[in-house]
């Protein structure tokens, strides 16, 4: 999606994606990964998700990245912050504690900048993207990330013929090509099409969403 379309979204808050609570996947499935307090975890196209307060509430030092201004302002004064606002290469870095926010587009992000990530959460990012972004996507996560990074990745599957994203459908072959370097567990297969109108009034008899843990 061009940025455009984000902004767009975020103007006209067109934001159903973004979830009023904590997402219970993140809440059962992360401490599984072992990770210590006091690592730092990568939260791509993060918008001002609900879920970057929990990581850094659990101990963590959180990067997430998000093209809108407008989600970055929101998460701290929803919050209740006073960020600390600086330039950081092609980005806007908006910092409270243990919480920075960099403001641009992810596919600027450079392997210095998440050199020391030990976790990784996607909740709504690669979902969000197109098929030739998607392979980009997973291309920069498999570039950009160090070895041993572990985290959780969460994603839909249903038949996109019936309907346009975002959200996209994204089947388990194409996340296992995608991330051919990465070790993948599925962890749940949920369906969830009783409790998605917009799909069942589009024709949709399944909408699987999954759940990985992924290491390098």
């Amino acid at each position: 999606m061009e940025p455009a379309f984000w902004h767009k979204r975020w103007a006209d808050n067109q934001i159903g994606f973004h979830q009023g609570q904590v997402n219970p996947y993140l809440q059962a499935h992360w401490p599984t990964l072992g990770l210590a307090p006091g690592g730092r975890v990568l939260v791509p196209l993060c918008g001002k998700s609900l879920d970057l307060a929990w990581l850094a509430g659990q101990g963590y030092r959180v990067l997430g990245v998000e093209l809108s201004r407008r989600a970055v302002e929101d998460f701290f004064r929803e919050h209740g912050l006073e960020p600390e606002v600086r330039k950081q290469g092609a980005f806007e870095l908006w910092r409270h504690g243990d919480v920075e926010l960099w403001c641009g587009d992810f596919f600027a992000l450079r392997a210095e900048d998440v050199g020391d990530c030990v976790g990784l959460y996607d909740r709504a990012a690669l979902i969000a993207l197109p098929s030739q972004m998607r392979a980009k996507y997973m291309e920069a996560l498999s570039s950009l990330l160090p070895a041993r990074c572990r985290g959780l990745l969460v994603t839909l599957d249903y038949d996109q013929s019936l309907l346009d994203g975002p959200p996209f459908s994204v089947g388990d072959e194409e996340v296992r090509q995608g991330l051919a370097g990465w070790y993948l567990d599925e962890l749940e297969a949920v369906e969830m099409i009783q409790e998605s109108p917009k799909f069942l009034q589009a024709g949709a008899s399944s909408l699987l969403e999954r759940v990985y843990r992924v290491s390098r």
